[in-house]
């Protein structure tokens, strides 16, 4: 048993031994030390980042913003509150009363005296610190304040540049905000000395409150009526971006008639009446009493609930309800031009489309490119499929979702062979960082064929990529699944990709990115801030080697531009020796003035969310978006250059003269590069969800909601989420040729019949960014994607044969993405149907469904399924197809030359020599990647077999039979499409 201290024992009483101190203190500083060091580090790598990217004066222009805040609004709050206390305590009558409250009281008086500077001091810089902490939040506010650029566009009823609005009011309302901050922590901080001084009494005989501290009270109540004053002033203005529920419209902003014709002229009032009582209590200290002062107060007080909310009241009961219509169509005729101007909808065109669908080979020939390039591969299905095919290794990995793009005008799906460690068996810190680095290469297949076992038709692929892209740097440093740190360069050897046959090829990294690490400070901050000692000391770390971090495209574009919200969906790009990310990046403001606001989180929330991931904050409401800037990330070195996209947005203008020199100039854009930028899905889903009520700009309609659209859920999942929008080579009937395009259908509000279908260029031009509306008259009959899926899976011969499918094999049914193209006069929509085992989980294309009027198709592929539903035409012939004896995968020529015995007829001898003469030129053409002369045979060969139908018809002769049915212009690309050529 432990002894215990005896009777006589007494512990000690006293302050520490010099050791005990000598150790606290050691203790404290080297406290004080790894905490210093700790924020050193942050800042540190930080700027090492930058500086490594070239936008180091992003970083010093943030840092020193926000530096400045700090120290002007912490000094402004503790002189401010420091000299009210200090006032307050020079106030203190020289004699405090007698009273039990006083002589409690004096205790506490005395514990402070001889602390009372230091006091003073300590609760000035606590309330200065967390003043100015508070203000480093608002370095956007300030720098757009100051280098605010104006719109040109004045707000209908006050008559201000929208400027004012969007960079003006948010400051003013700040200084505002931190000014009744100020004035009521002083306000308190005097009471409380006051009280405790004896110039605040609860008891005793006498005053309840000395004439200093009645003056001092006085004049800091004045400065904050009169700080409410300058409040009812501003509300003025803020009402003219003040946003609410109506008329379906969550976000509604803008003055309304009970706004303008009631609490526009009360906040005037109160304003009037606030200026009146504030100078009533700065003549308090004079008149020596109270009484005016509170009574102008009480009289402040009632004004603002009868003048600022009775009146209001009063006037929408009686005057607005009984003709609302009236009323209000004027405010909202102004809150639809203002949402349609800052959305960017305004000059949308809509155009009555009544569908009325034709199997007439002239009537479909002005859409032959749209049906040629109808895409069959669904980017959002077939990731399985390439990760099976093209990953090779166990450590590489595609996203859930695919890109599209186009190269010639091929649409092609693409995706990037990305590392994922997921897959490395042997995990440790060394194959993490050093050996296992990058992924390696893109695969990409067209978009609209598939092979005969229902696989993507393989353009770009194999381990190292070979295919139309050419020779490229096919190293993924920077990718959307880089999400840790690498370490590269110096005598590391990285594991390149593993190879069949002899020693796997190793690789050191040669480019410029990431920082050194050849400092052993610069070590010692990385240690602490990826919190990994070995970083500090580890001899896998040799002379040249590099960190490389924030890796992800859209991490370092929302980096090196803080000020620019990034879509969700970057996608790869191979332009020349180069394979880049592009990311679309968006000006935002939610200061336009009667623009209603939204909450981008929301709005661009649609089926495919999860794989892709949500864009920007989901919490952040806007009532004004631009796709601003085009960014672009090397895959290999992390360079991020931004390009400005919009000159005419002032939003962009007043950041690039914040951080001038960060944004390149349009004309910057590489030729090579420009093919490639397309209209972002996301500004695409902001503006379509405005366009659901925004598309009526007549008043009325708007008020009684009688047209009211919304985005159709995705007829392909079971989630309930919004269908996404599809990228489309698609012609609209007042265009003369195809385009490539961002598409989506609307169907009414409550129902779903095809309200609309809407369209906007997505290729660099004169078009770029156009929408185009085709509206579908009520009782049209056109069928919105449930209802038409619905009308597929009712089909008894289409339910057959999916059963048959379904229960013929291991694996269950997977539908693609339901397309919507405007053809023929009509509505064309086509879905393709996978296959997907059970086992291995990868979608195989088996079947194609077709609708178009009320025909419909479930066909092995698209061809056929065209062919049925178009009755003919989309082959070029009003004539009924020619059934092939053997089905044939899209884009793929007959497999055998047409019969060339003519029964004795010269005509129909001439006609099958030419058929096969075309035959064989275009299976030349097909080998050597010729995709335009391929398409010219293949209309040569067509007219060959008309030619040979007619003579056999005139002369009497055998019919001729080809083995397999021409390829009609939906299953072979356009004469003009060059898919193997390079980028």
């Amino acid at each position: 048993m432990p002894d215990r201290p005896g009777p006589g024992f007494r512990p000690r009483i006293g302050p520490p031994s010099r050791r005990a101190r000598v150790l606290l203190l050691t203790a404290a500083v080297l406290a004080a030390l790894i905490v210093a060091f700790v924020l050193f580090a942050g800042v540190w790598t930080d700027w090492l980042w930058f500086k490594s990217v070239g936008f180091s004066s992003v970083f010093t222009t943030r840092l020193w913003t926000k530096a400045g805040l700090f120290a002007v609004f912490g000094l402004v709050m503790a002189v401010v509150v420091g000299f009210n206390l200090w006032l307050a305590y020079r106030l203190r009558p020289p004699l405090s009363a007698m009273s039990v409250e006083q002589q409690s009281l004096d205790r506490y008086r005395m514990g402070v005296a001889p602390y009372k500077r230091w006091l003073l001091s300590a609760i000035s810089v606590m309330v200065g610190l967390a003043a100015g902490a508070a203000a480093t939040g608002q370095w956007r506010t300030w720098l757009l304040w100051t280098n605010r650029t104006p719109f040109g566009e004045k707000d209908p009823q006050f008559h201000l540049d929208v400027a004012f609005y969007a960079f003006s009011l948010p400051w003013y309302e700040f200084l505002l905000g931190f000014a009744f901050s100020a004035v009521i922590v002083s306000l308190l901080a005097a009471v409380l000395v006051h009280y405790l001084y004896g110039g605040l009494r609860l008891q005793g005989p006498g005053r309840r409150a000395s004439a200093g501290a009645k003056g001092h009270l006085a004049v800091l109540l004045g400065v904050f009526v009169l700080l409410k004053a300058v409040a009812y002033w501003l509300d003025r203005y803020a009402l003219a971006v003040k946003s609410g529920a109506y008329k379906g419209v969550d976000g509604w902003t803008g003055l309304r008639y009970v706004d303008a014709n009631a609490y526009l002229p009360a906040k005037t009032i109160l304003f009037f009446v606030a200026i009146i009582c504030a100078l009533l209590f700065f003549l308090t200290p004079i008149r020596r009493t109270w009484a005016p002062a509170l009574i102008g107060f009480g009289l402040m007080a009632l004004s603002a609930v009868l003048i600022g909310g009775l009146y209001p009241a009063v006037v929408q009961q009686f005057q607005v309800k009984p003709n609302e219509q009236a009323k209000e169509t004027p405010y909202i005729k102004k809150n639809i031009d203002a949402t349609r101007q800052a959305y960017g909808i305004a000059d949308s065109q809509s155009r009555q489309y009544d569908p009325k669908p034709t199997a007439d080979a002239e009537a479909l020939k002005p859409d032959a490119q749209t049906i040629a390039d109808i895409r069959l591969l669904d980017p959002n299905v077939v990731a399985p499929t390439f990760q099976q095919n093209q990953a090779l290794r166990k450590y590489y990995a595609f996203p859930k979702t695919l890109d599209v793009d186009r190269y010639g005008q091929q649409d092609t799906v693409l995706g990037v062979r990305e590392l994922d460690l997921n897959g490395v068996q042997q995990r440790n810190w060394i194959n993490d960082h050093f050996k296992y680095t990058h992924g390696y290469g893109v695969v990409a297949a067209k978009g609209n064929q598939v092979d005969k076992d229902g696989n993507p038709v393989y353009t770009e692929s194999a381990l190292p990529t070979t295919g139309s892209f050419g020779d490229y740097q096919q190293r993924v440093y920077y990718g959307e699944k880089s999400t840790q740190y690498s370490i590269v360069g110096g005598s590391n050897d990285e594991i390149d990709y593993t190879s069949d046959s002899g020693p796997d090829p190793t690789y050191r990294y040669t480019g410029a990115s990431g920082v050194s690490l050849d400092n052993p400070l610069t070590r010692a901050a990385y240690a602490v801030k990826f919190a990994e000692p070995q970083i500090l000391y580890s001899g896998a770390i040799t002379d040249g080697a590099r960190v490389i971090y924030d890796r992800t495209p859209k991490e370092r574009v929302e980096k090196v531009a803080p000020w620019l919200s990034i879509d969700a969906d970057p996608y790869p790009v191979v332009v020349g020796k180069q394979l880049l990310w592009v990311l679309d990046g968006y000006t935002t403001s939610d200061g336009y003035p009667f623009s209603s606001k939204t909450t981008l989180g929301d709005v661009t929330k649609d089926s495919l969310t999860d794989q892709r991931g949500r864009t920007l904050t989901a919490v952040n409401k806007v009532n004004y978006i631009r796709n601003s800037v085009k960014a672009t990330v090397d895959a290999y070195t992390g360079e991020v250059t931004l390009y400005q996209w919009d000159g005419t947005d002032p939003v962009l203008k007043t950041w690039m003269k914040t951080f001038p020199g960060t944004v390149k100039p349009t004309s910057d854009i590489p030729s090579a590069l420009l093919p490639h930028l397309r209209y972002p899905q996301d500004m695409f889903k902001v503006q379509r969800d405005m366009l659901g009520m925004y598309h009526m700009t007549d008043a009325t309609a708007f008020f009684n909601g009688t047209d009211i659209w919304q985005v159709p859920a995705d007829p392909a999942t079971n989630t309930g989420e919004v269908q996404p929008p599809y990228y489309l080579t698609v012609r609209m009937p007042d265009q003369e040729r195809a385009s490539f395009s961002l598409t989506s259908s609307f169907v009414p509000a409550g129902r779903d019949n095809l309200a609309a279908f809407m369209a906007v260029d997505a290729d660099p031009g004169p078009d770029y960014g156009k929408i185009r509306i085709l509206k579908v008259p009520t009782g049209a009959g056109a069928l919105g994607p449930k209802l038409t899926q619905a009308k597929l899976n009712s089909d008894q011969a289409v339910a057959n044969q999916l059963t048959l499918l379904k229960t013929g094999s291991d694996s269950d049914i997977e539908y693609g993405n339901l397309l919507t193209l405007p053809v023929g006069g009509g509505f064309l929509n086509v879905e393709p149907v996978y296959l997907v085992g059970r086992s291995a989980k990868v979608p195989v294309l088996q079947k194609v469904l077709a609708v178009y009027g009320n025909n419909v198709a479930l066909e092995d592929n698209l061809a056929n399924a065209l062919a049925k539903v178009l009755g003919g035409a989309a082959s070029g012939t009003p004539t009924a197809p020619v059934e092939p004896t053997a089905p044939t995968a899209p884009g793929t020529a007959p497999t055998s030359p047409p019969s060339t015995g003519g029964g004795g007829n010269p005509a129909l001898d001439k006609a099958l020599q030419d058929a096969q003469k075309a035959f064989t030129d275009g299976q030349d053409a097909l080998k050597n990647g010729d995709w335009t002369r391929y398409g010219q045979d293949q209309k040569a060969l067509q007219d060959a077999l008309n030619a040979a139908a007619a003579a056999q018809q005139k002369g009497g002769g055998a019919t001729p039979a080809p083995s397999s049915a021409p390829v009609p212009p939906s299953a072979a690309p356009a004469p003009s499409a060059s898919p193997s050529a390079s980028p």
